[in-house]
C-alpha cells in the first residue's frame, strides 16, 4: 500500500499550471499523463475558495491532486486503479 498522507506533499508545475511532480516523504514522482482537469474557479463555496482538480498517472499508480488557490497548498489523494476496484465490487 502506498500513501502520502503522512506529510504535506509538494507539486511542481510546468508554465500552463499543470503537475509535473508530486514530493512526499522523501519519495519524487514524476507525473507521466494527467487524466482530466477541473477548474473550479469560478463556482466555489466562500469558505472554500476556489480550486483545480486534476487527476493524473504517476510511477504506475493514479492520485488526485487539488490545488486551493486562496491557500496556495495541494492536497493527494491516491485513487484505486479500475483492476483493484472491480476486484473489490465482486
Amino acid at each position: 500500500m502506498f500513501s502520502l498522507t503522512s506529510a504535506a506533499p509538494d507539486v511542481s508545475t510546468d508554465s500552463a499550471g499543470r503537475p509535473r511532480e508530486i514530493r512526499a516523504d522523501g519519495m519524487r514522482l514524476v507525473v507521466t499523463a494527467l487524466e482530466s482537469m477541473r477548474d473550479e474557479t469560478s463556482a466555489y463555496p466562500v469558505e472554500t475558495g476556489p480550486r483545480t482538480v486534476f487527476v493524473v498517472a504517476a510511477s504506475g499508480r493514479r492520485f488526485r491532486l487539488v490545488h486551493l488557490l486562496r491557500e496556495r497548498s495541494w492536497t493527494v489523494e491516491q485513487l484505486a486503479t479500475r483492476r483493484a476496484r472491480i476486484n473489490h465490487a465482486a
